[in-house]
This record gives structure tokens, sequence and C-alpha cells, in this order.
């Protein structure tokens, strides 16, 4: 790679015919082409331009070299170019992160929306219940649930997410649907987290703000398992209401304590990305898509 800027400034040179015009073109001082034909002359150890005060030819060393030059000269103009394109337009892989339960109720179902934006991006799509490391992990962008972004990444809060307690109608036919929050603690609640699961679910009310000590049977590690326990009629739960909405509609799951809003641990939804000087294309053009499907729309 030795002397590439130098056949680079030889080629223009060439296809300028001469050291002023090439220099304009360059942005260089003649004098700074001047000494970059003279530094690759050296290098190759032949003449490659006969130079008078009123002309400049190619020697036989220089037609030879020329051809080659020309073409390094052109691959590296094309890419810059293609990097130009790329910062310029959401264009190759994103390779992206979200837990089982967003990705299978909200994301997927709407990625087709994004990939017809743009038609140039890929998806590359990872459902993980876990915090992943986005640099050891080569992940572009991640979107989770929490109430604390971690320090070390830029974040952008996407939307509020509102929680449902519910239970379904075969688990509140054998244990009668609690009139208050307190009432809870009789019942068998479906927990959710690893490695310290929730043992209190808080609510704000008409009584105010109230915090229950929940117990159950079981403890799932995400919260699609807490669902489908749910949809079996093993408990109450507390879900994120897009999980929750057409099992609503339908009655598979019915809504416990309508008076009384679930609190809960992570209530935001965040896109996560490593901080850099400029926002990758696709991550930009996907944060900007996912907050448009946030908007109220008349």
């Amino acid at each position: 790679m030795r002397w590439l800027a130098e056949m680079g400034v030889f080629a223009r040179v060439v296809e300028a015919g001469g050291f002023a015009k090439a220099a304009r073109q360059l942005g260089l001082t003649r004098s700074a082409v001047s000494k970059h034909v003279g530094r690759l002359e050296d290098g190759l150890g032949v003449r490659l331009l006969h130079r008078t005060t009123r002309a400049m030819s190619l020697t036989e060393a220089g037609r030879a070299v020329y051809e080659q030059c020309a073409r390094l000269a052109d691959a590296a103009d094309e890419a810059v170019a293609a990097a130009g394109r790329l910062a310029a337009a959401p264009r190759g892989w994103l390779r992206l992160s979200t837990s089982v339960a967003y990705g299978h109720a909200v994301l997927v179902p709407a990625l087709p929306g994004l990939m017809a934006r743009y038609p140039e991006l890929r998806v590359d799509l990872v459902l993980l219940d876990r915090n992943v490391d986005l640099a050891e992990e080569g992940f572009d962008l991640v979107l989770r649930l929490t109430d604390r972004p971690p320090e070390g990444l830029v974040a952008r809060r996407l939307a509020d997410v509102a929680f449902v307690a519910c239970a379904s109608p075969d688990y509140l036919a054998a244990y009668p649907a609690p009139a208050a929050p307190a009432a809870l603690a009789g019942h068998n609640c479906l927990r959710q987290g690893h490695p310290s699961p929730a043992s209190e679910w808080a609510f704000d009310g008409p009584g105010g703000s109230v915090t229950v000590a929940i117990d159950g049977n079981a403890v799932m590690s995400g919260s699609e398992g807490v669902r489908s326990l749910a949809l079996a009629g093993a408990g109450c739960a507390l879900l994120p209401d897009f999980m929750v909405t057409d099992d609503l509609a339908t009655g598979r799951l019915l809504r416990l304590l309508p008076d009384w809003q679930p609190r809960a641990r992570y209530a935001s939804l965040y896109a996560l990305y490593l901080p850099g000087r400029q926002v990758n294309p696709k991550v930009r053009a996907c944060i900007d898509w996912l907050l448009e499907r946030q908007e109220p729309h008349s």
C-alpha cells in the first residue's frame, strides 16, 4: 500500500493535463501535487513525466504506470462514494434485540412496515429475556423495558408501558376476584424475574398508593411464561398491556381491580445503542419509525 496517495495524485495530474489544474481539482497546492509525484518517481526509481515550462507528457514508464494508478484512484473514489451512500441511507443488516414478549406481541408484527419503508434494510432480530452486551455481542440496537437505562449507552425513551392485573375466567370461577389490592395476598400470584422474582405488587388508586406482598407457586424468567400460565388458569398475573390486549378483548383474561393502576418496576420502553459521533443511519431510521408508531393517529 506504499505510495497509494501519490499514485492517486499522479493519475489525476495526467487526467487533468497539468499540475495546476490537478491541484485545483484535488484541493491541494501546486507544490504539494508536485511533491506527491516526485515521491512516487523516487520510490519507483523511474521518471514518469517529461516536464517543461510549457508542456507535460508521459514517459514510457509513466504510460505503463498510469493505467494501474488510474484504476486505484477510481477504486478509492468508489469506496468513498460507497461510504457516503451508507452514511446517508439505512441499508444493510440491522442487528436488533428485544424481549421475547415485546418481540412476539409488537415488534415482529410491525417489522414488515419498517422493511417496506427501507427496502435495502435487513433485520437480524434476536429475542432474549436477558440484558445483552451491545459491543461484545455485536448488536446495533436493543429495545428494553426498564426504569434505569444502563450507563455507557445512549438511551431514547420510546413509550410508557401500562401494566394490567388479570386472571382467566377459570381461575376466577374457583377463586373470587379480589375486591382490593390487599386481597391479592390470598391469591396465587404468578411471578416474573430471575434471580430475584418480584415479591410485591404496587398499585395507585382511589385509596392512594398501596403495596401488597404477594406469593405464588411459579416464577417465570419472562412474561411470556407468566401469560401462558395465566391463560391456563394457574393464577393472577401482572403483565404489560401490549401482551394482553387481545386476551382482554376476547375474554380469555379478565382485568382485576379496574379502579387500581399497577405500578410496575419497568414502566418505560427504551431504545439503547452505543455512543458515537454520528448515529448509525440504520439505528436512526428504526428509532424514528418506532417513535412514529407511538404517536396518536387522527
